[in-house]
Formats: C-alpha cells, structure tokens, sequence
C-alpha cells in the first residue's frame, strides 16, 4: 500500500459496516483466508463484493489479478501508526 503505509508500518482499524469507494480496508486475502491484507476500496459488484486496488498500481496486487473480494468479514482503516513508533 505504498505510499499510504510503508512496509513493516502498522495500522489500526474498526468493524465499520459502512463502505465507499477509497476506504483503506483490511480485508482478507481471497487465495488465502488466514492472511489478510490491506486494499482500497474501488467499487461494489454487490452486496458484499467489492474490487479493490493496490495503491502501488506497478508492484502491487489487487482485484485485477484475484479478482473482487469479500468484506463481510474487513475492517476500516482509521490510524496508520508511524514507522517510528513500530
């Protein structure tokens, strides 16, 4: 999620049920569901799936390789807490 977090920087984020387009989410990985990661929120397929992006376009991940994912189970982004307190 460069630039908005820096590799090793943590975050702390809330169940929000509320979604829009350009919420930091943390969301868990579609291939993977123990890991999670952190996207931004692009637009809804539906009710529960949404595309998300990487804010890295050339070195990230996103819906354009895995596809939408699923946030019934994600968390809002509220703190990006500075690499100097990690």
């Amino acid at each position: 999620m460069v630039p908005f977090l820096q590799p090793g920087q943590g975050v702390i984020a809330i169940r929000w049920p509320h979604r829009r387009a350009g919420q930091v989410r943390v969301v868990r990985h579609p291939a993977d569901h123990t890991m999670w990661i952190v996207k931004r929120l692009d637009r809804a397929v539906d009710a529960e799936r949404w595309h998300v992006l990487a804010d890295n376009r050339t070195e990230g991940i996103d819906s354009e390789q895995f596809g939408p994912v699923d946030l019934s189970d994600s968390w809002l982004v509220v703190v990006a807490i500075p690499l100097r307190l990690m």
